[in-house]
């Protein structure tokens, strides 16, 4: 900044001093009227300067006017992009939470339904169990072994198997529980 208004002037002081020069030259002395003209001169690049300096302090002051109000702006959509940023980080936590609960009720659910479905089964299964005790199953194959007796061996392997196959099932059915 200083180099340029040490370069205007400096160019403004070279041009008038040039007029002079050659005006002066032309005659054969510097008369007063001459040094009048270099005082009014004078006077008049001080005021000159004064008006740069003044107009120079005028646009600085107000390029930091526009400078102060470019950084307002900035700050302030930096803060609004803060706030958008917090309000999506915010969203996904929300939606991150609904989804952690969404799958914990989901498995609990199964989880509950899969237990009482194996409890009720294994109360089934108990249940036919105690309608025909091992014992009763011994005392109707030995009633029946009396009264096939009679009847022919081959009826009677038959029976023998049936009423086995039941037990054995019933067996498997009380394992399974």
């Amino acid at each position: 900044m200083l180099k340029i208004k040490t370069k205007i002037n400096g160019m403004v002081v070279g041009i008038f001093l040039s007029c002079f020069v050659s005006t002066a030259s032309a005659e054969d002395g510097f008369s007063q009227a001459d040094r009048d003209r270099l005082i009014r001169l004078e006077a008049a690049y001080t005021v000159f300067s004064q008006q740069v300096d003044k107009r120079f302090e005028e646009l600085r002051a107000d390029m930091n006017a526009r400078f102060e109000q470019v950084d307002k702006r900035f700050e302030e959509l930096r803060i609004d992009t803060n706030a958008r940023f917090e309000q999506m980080t915010n969203m996904f936590y929300m939606l991150s939470a609904m989804f952690t609960t969404l799958f914990a009720a989901v498995f609990g659910f199964a989880w509950w339904d899969r237990r009482s479905i194996l409890i009720t089964a294994r109360k089934a299964a108990r249940e036919e169990a105690d309608i025909v005790p091992e014992t009763s199953v011994i005392a109707i194959i030995k009633s029946d072994l009396v009264n096939l007796s009679r009847k022919s061996t081959f009826f009677l392997d038959i029976q023998i198997n049936r009423k086995a196959n039941c037990r054995l099932r019933f067996e498997a059915i009380y394992r399974s529980v």
